[in-house]
């Protein structure tokens, strides 16, 4: 059964409303009124919550649903499996206390009852999903307390509802957007494998981030990164890589992590991206979420700050990107156009007494020698203006190579990154940062 009406559904009935916000279904009923397709909430106390009918039970709903969310007591669960039976197609248990805490055989029971029944089921202890396309937010987590991303093209998939939710700040912070989000915690159906399957042909998703903590099945997971990575950029994140860290991630979410270094060898064999931290994840999704990858490491750094041009060259000697010399025939018409103090190597130094027109004419002269270029630009000094977004943003439309910049900080920082990002190139907070960013637009054909 493929996961269409969970993501996507046209109706959905929610076991466990509340008419306050105190409550967690009450939260998950808030976030639903935004949902254009019917939602009905199941609570036998009320008869309306928030300007909704309210139904006693499962059975008092008029249709089947394309989708149900319990948030109900963890004993309550298996019978509300009962009552949906024939009800439903697709059910988001967000409700904990199930193998996290040692509760095994309730757990299995649930899943029994989705298999007999054919009910897909998320979790349980899960956050739910977000559909931006869908206006669909099943997240217990208010939009007061939790920033949500617009619609965008990065899909993040987490075992961890904290996890996820700080992924989906960050994303918002660096004003990307969402094509999907989903927590699916300890997986009792619906696991890490399965939603690779389905987002290999969810057409608004071009980016992937996947956070593991241990997995189902390790040959199907490699077996669905390898589809996946043939049309998509994918990025994982794997938690419990130590001792101490694996029996966290069991006490999280009851699964076992594994040994981390046979994780790490089977990634690497199969060319499956994956990243240290949170902080690489996160620059490495915004760079992909703009630009595709390249084959090539041959970067060129065109700056007018010496000092955040040696930065970011320290950087690609770290992240085993190849900084050439220039060619002595593209050295010889750069000193021809530019000032005798302009430092042309590679970095180039452009200097304080920059222009727009320099970076402009640096980027056009070296363009067929390189396969990437970084710009560092420090816009306190006169020459700069804030058309330098825009100017080197028209060149790279041209250019179809990666570009990636760092802007210090000035008064007119804002309006450049702007002019450079509404022509999808990144731009990072740090030298160091924006070649952790570059680094994954760039890939190798191992011989």
């Amino acid at each position: 059964m493929n996961l269409e009406r969970l993501f996507k559904p046209r109706s959905v009935a929610l076991i466990g409303a509340s008419h306050t916000e105190e409550k967690l279904g009450g939260v998950i009923l808030k976030n639903l009124l935004r949902f254009k397709g019917k939602v009905y909430p199941v609570n036998p106390r009320y008869k309306e919550l928030m300007g909704l009918k309210s139904y006693a039970s499962v059975n008092d709903i008029p249709e089947a649903v394309d989708l149900a969310i319990i948030m109900r007591p963890a004993d309550e669960v298996p019978d509300i499996m009962r009552e949906l039976r024939g009800r439903t197609f697709s059910v988001i248990i967000e409700s904990a206390g199930f193998a996290e805490i040692g509760r095994i055989d309730l757990q299995e029971e649930v899943k029994c009852l989705g298999r007999e029944y054919r009910i897909r089921i998320l979790g349980p202890n899960c956050m739910g999903i977000i559909n931006p396309y869908k206006d669909l937010d099943t997240f217990f987590l208010s939009r007061q307390r939790l920033r949500r991303p617009g619609r965008g093209n990065i899909a993040v998939i987490s075992q961890s509802g904290a996890i996820l939710s700080c992924l989906i700040s960050e994303i918002a912070s660096i004003n990307r957007g969402l094509s999907i989000a989903v927590g699916y915690g300890n997986a009792v159906d619906i696991n890490e494998s399965d939603l690779l399957d389905y987002l290999i042909g969810e057409s608004k998703t071009e980016v992937v981030i996947v956070y593991i903590e241990g997995l189902v099945d390790g040959r199907l997971f490699v077996q669905k990164a390898k589809e996946l990575i043939k049309r998509k950029s994918l990025l994982v994140l794997k938690a419990g890589k130590g001792i101490g860290g694996q029996a966290a991630a069991y006490s999280h979410t009851g699964r076992l992590a594994g040994r981390y270094e046979v994780f790490h060898s089977i990634m690497r064999q199969f060319h499956i991206t994956e990243v240290s931290d949170l902080d690489e994840l996160m620059d490495a999704a915004k760079a992909l979420s703009f630009q595709r990858p390249v084959e090539g490491y041959r970067v060129c750094i065109i700056t007018n700050g010496g000092g955040s041009g040696v930065l970011a060259a320290d950087e690609c000697m770290r992240q085993g990107l190849d900084l050439p010399r220039l060619s002595p025939e593209r050295r010889d018409i750069l000193k021809a156009l530019f000032p005798v103090y302009y430092g042309i190597n590679n970095p180039v130094d452009l200097t304080a007494q920059v222009s727009d027109n320099d970076y402009v004419r640096a980027i056009e002269i070296l363009k067929d020698d390189f396969d990437a270029f970084l710009i560092i630009a420090l816009p306190n000094v006169s020459g700069i203006t804030e058309d330098l977004g825009e100017r080197i943003g028209k060149v790279r439309e041209g250019l179809g190579k990666p570009v990636v910049a760092y802007i210090a900080s000035s008064r007119i920082t804002r309006r450049i990154i702007k002019g450079l990002e509404r022509h999808r190139i990144p731009v990072y907070p740090s030298p160091e940062r924006a070649v952790k960013g570059l680094k994954a637009l760039l890939y190798k054909i191992e011989p």
